[in-house]
């Protein structure tokens, strides 16, 4: 089993992650703004990554 990292940079707030290995599809949430992200491409250790939507639940308020 590897014990490489990858990196990638949060689209919204550029900060640097250094992350687990991971595959296309996971999730996984940026440290500084708590945004959710979607790895769309993993390429040579680096991390490529889309800002997902959550839909709020709306409560009828």
């Amino acid at each position: 089993m590897s014990t490489a990292t990858l990196t990638g940079t949060c689209p919204e707030c550029e900060t640097g992650l250094t992350v687990p290995p991971v595959v296309e599809g996971e999730t996984l949430s940026c440290p500084e703004c708590i945004l959710t992200l979607r790895v769309e491409a993993v390429s040579e250790g680096v991390l490529s990554l889309r800002m997902v939507e959550v839909q709020l639940r709306d409560w009828g308020q």
